[in-house]
């Protein structure tokens, strides 16, 4: 399977403060996070409040990660049918929009929803497994927002898997 055709335009001011296009090209490449998992990072940040200054390629950054103390990390996520499990919790709140194919996302409880191309998910720090059980990959856009730990009753949720 082909890696899903995105484009990633990216804006920044040249120097004399007028706005420009500093890139204009195909999200590549994706890389595998897990078997059937496949990430291209858009954009991160790695403060709070975001930091618009310079020029440096903010999706390059180095590393495997799923959240960033005190930042962003704006991703595609293609997930392949048969994607290997990984039932993981982060100290995160995730924005994510299904862009095309079917997936579903699996509770720690065995509850599951169903999304599909043009729904959208609130991913509030809750333990959870992608499972494509479709025949096409899925494609989600994600921007994954670094969060405090879930405090439920007298517990303190942390991330896990």
């Amino acid at each position: 399977m082909d890696a899903p055709k995105i484009r990633r335009v990216i804006t920044g001011h040249d120097a004399q403060g007028k706005a420009k296009v500093l890139m204009d090209e195909a999200c590549l490449p994706f890389k595998e996070g897990r078997p059937g998992a496949f990430v291209s990072n858009i954009w991160t940040t790695d403060v709070t409040p975001a930091n618009n200054d310079g020029h440096a390629d903010a999706g390059a950054r180095e590393g495997r990660f799923t959240m960033i103390e005190n930042g962003t990390v704006f991703r595609i996520l293609d997930f392949r049918p048969g994607i290997q499990q990984r039932v993981h919790r982060t100290d995160t709140i995730d924005y994510i929009t299904v862009l095309s194919g079917e997936i579903d996302m699996e509770l720690e409880t065995g509850e599951e929803v169903h999304l599909k191309a043009g729904d959208v998910m609130v991913q509030r720090g809750t333990v959870h497994n992608w499972i494509n059980r479709g025949t096409e990959s899925c494609v989600m856009s994600i921007v994954l927002v670094y969060a405090k730990p879930v405090q439920a009753g007298e517990q303190t949720l942390n991330a896990v898997g």
